[in-house]
């Protein structure tokens, strides 16, 4: 307990930059893993394209990788980020990849008829998809959505290793500093169950709320 009570400060301050990380990453790579999404299923050759290759590539390579080649490859091209910016970057490109397919796989799951119902009353397409077709999606998709939310928290531990000062290396400090690596990491794990297992209580809420309006 005397370990908690002399750490507390500084793994509150670790715990607030996970979380940070973690919905900003969240926002921005829902909202760039949307536009892939409407990419992949476009008639446009060279948008699907271009989709398909982001989504083989930030899929295919680790993200630890990824954060790495921002935060010490970029300088070499000139752009020069800060740690936070150079994790929230490699997160929100990392995330956007799995998120489209989220995404992708709920706007697919929407029934055609939905589709051909309001072409037969000549309601144009973009307005099909924003009023008739996306809400459902997103109910559609919301499962995989919050657990990729859960699995990115959880990955913004990686940031620790460009120098974060995150939940994890918050851990790495304590431990350094008592020797008392067991308990430090322990209650970095503690933090981040704690965290997740909020997220998939509100998750669960959600869905419940989806289904019922549904």
């Amino acid at each position: 307990m005397d370990l908690f009570a002399n750490a507390f400060p500084m793994l509150a301050k670790g715990l607030g930059v996970t979380v940070l990380l973690g919905v900003v990453s969240f926002v921005l790579g829902s909202a760039l893993g949307a536009l892939i999404a409407l990419a992949r299923i476009s008639s446009i050759r060279v948008l699907r394209a271009v989709a398909i290759g982001y989504v083989s590539v930030f899929r295919g390579t680790p993200l630890l990788i990824q954060i790495m080649v921002i935060y010490f490859g970029l300088p070499q091209l000139g752009v020069q980020l800060e740690p936070i910016p150079s994790a929230i970057l490699a997160l929100t490109l990392f995330s956007a990849a799995y998120l489209s397919e989220n995404f992708r796989g709920g706007i697919l799951g929407v029934d055609k008829g939905q589709w051909e119902a309001a072409s037969s009353i000549g309601m144009p397409y973009w307005r099909t998809f924003r009023r008739i077709v996306f809400p459902q999606a997103i109910r559609i998709a919301t499962p995989a959505v919050g657990s990729r939310f859960i699995a990115l928290m959880k990955d913004t531990s990686l940031a620790s290793v460009v120098t974060v000062v995150e939940l994890t290396r918050v851990a790495e400090s304590v431990g350094n500093a008592s020797f008392r690596y067991m308990e430090a990491f322990l209650l970095a794990g503690l933090a981040y169950w704690l965290i997740n297992t909020l997220l998939s209580l509100g998750q669960s809420v959600l869905e419940k709320r989806m289904g019922r309006a549904y």
